[in-house]
């Protein structure tokens, strides 16, 4: 059975960082692409980043490029997103997601096999 588990996420200041960690189980023994989601109040759920299974491509959303960094550490099955100059703009709720079988060059942008349960963040100005 695959989980996700996402943690890292609260209440920080504008221009402060969080850094969100996201703990897969049940994956051991697939290689998968992992990224990140968010989703503010009454919007729907937009791409944040993405990475491949070894770490060597990455993928950023505009509104994130430059601010977050995206990183796994395959040893600990953990998926990890850092956010600096947060903004009152990224308040939303951050989901992890993972997908054994990408499809095509935009794969990341795709609808993923697994999602986590989400985790709050709040950026306050």
């Amino acid at each position: 059975q695959v989980q996700l588990v996402e943690s890292g996420g609260g209440l920080v200041q504008a221009g402060g960082s969080l850094r969100l960690s996201c703990a897969a189980s049940g994956l051991s023994n697939s290689r998968y692409v992992m990224g990140w989601f968010r989703q503010a109040p009454g919007k729907e759920r937009e791409f944040v980043a993405a990475i491949t299974w070894n770490g060597g491509a990455t993928y950023y959303s505009d509104s994130v490029k430059g601010r977050f960094t995206i990183s796994r550490d395959n040893a600990k099955n953990t998926l990890y997103l850092q956010m600096n100059s947060l903004k009152p703009e990224d308040t939303a709720v951050y989901y992890c997601a993972a997908d054994r079988f990408p499809e095509g060059s935009t794969w990341y942008l795709g609808e993923y096999e697994f999602y986590g349960q989400g985790t709050q963040v709040t950026v306050s100005s």
